[in-house]
């Protein structure tokens, strides 16, 4: 990168060996010797065509791995309906290979991307022709890169709620039930399923049973937690009782939104999958793995 004629290095595995990262032991010989973190040299791969990757890099084990890591965004109605939803994904990847490998990874379905970003690494040309991903990787950790679907029909909602919030006129108090059940998950389980509800100011305190999982409501913030963990769609979890409201208050005006966190294992909700990855220009077989990980982003349901 340029900025005002001075050519800057952005990449961190070059940066690295600029200034080595700290260490107890480094500051250790440092204050001794007296000698700091910045490098003596230009790091190696600089100088050459593919600046992010250093020269004479040696591997016992080689080995490349790929996280494809998806989040949805969603809004839901009262009624259960998709008011909104889109996927950010990214897919980070581990790459410990000696020498100067290339690589390719194909998808089976890399239709479903559409607004993608990579990774100065990758040659684009190669993905708008072949919609394959071929590159010289950087050594270590990088995220090769990221994409957005914002298609509605293409976005699995993998949760359901349902919910019935009421306050009454009278007897400042009101009634809470809240039953989470799994929807679109392709037989995948849904774990570290936790339910935040934001409670108008008047609410005081909350008295609840939980059929699974723990629920704690702070009277300062307001702020109803309900963590479930993993849900099992044999014995859907419910969370029901009665709330107690400051006396003489009017009745809130709107319901509470409910706010869900969950991951799913082994699942990119999207259905993006790798197809494979071949390696060029180094003899030995490598080590090769990817993992699929999706997360509630920003999950809202309405009430």
């Amino acid at each position: 990168m340029l900025d005002n004629g001075f050519p800057l290095a952005t990449e961190s595995n070059i940066l690295k060996e600029l200034i080595r990262p700290p260490t107890i032991l480094r500051s250790m010989v440092n204050t001794i010797t007296g000698s700091s973190n910045v490098g003596e040299t230009l790091p190696t791969g600089q100088l050459s065509t593919i600046p992010w990757r250093r020269a004479g890099v040696k591997y016992t084990n080689n080995e490349a791995y790929f996280d494809v890591v998806e989040e949805i965004d969603a809004i839901l109605d009262k009624s259960g309906t998709t008011v909104f939803a889109e996927i950010q994904g990214v897919i980070d990847a581990c790459v410990k290979l000696s020498g100067m490998p290339d690589l390719t990874l194909s998808f089976m379905n890399p239709r479903l991307l559409d607004d993608v970003s990579f990774h100065p690494c990758v040659r684009y040309k190669r993905w708008e022709s072949e919609r394959v991903i071929s590159f010289v990787p950087p050594d270590g950790n990088f995220q090769l890169m990221s994409y957005h679907i914002s298609a509605q029909n293409l976005v699995a909602i993998p949760v359901y709620v349902k919910q019935n919030i009421s306050f009454f006129e009278t007897g400042s108090s009101g009634r809470l039930d809240i039953t989470v059940g799994p929807k679109q998950t392709m037989g995948k389980t849904v774990e570290g399923l936790v339910v935040t509800v934001h409670m108008p100011k008047v609410v005081l305190s909350a008295n609840l049973n939980a059929t699974q999982g723990t629920y704690n409501y702070d009277p300062v913030t307001k702020i109803l937690v309900w963590d479930i963990g993993k849900l099992n769609p044999q014995k859907l979890p419910n969370l029901k009782g009665s709330l107690s409201l400051q006396s003489g208050a009017p009745k809130p005006e709107e319901n509470p939104s409910l706010n869900i966190d969950l991951k799913i294992q082994q699942l990119a909700i999207s259905g993006l999958k790798v197809n494979r990855l071949d390696m060029y220009g180094e003899k030995y077989k490598p080590f090769k793995g990817v993992k699929y990980v999706t997360k509630a982003g920003k999950f809202q349901v309405r009430t």
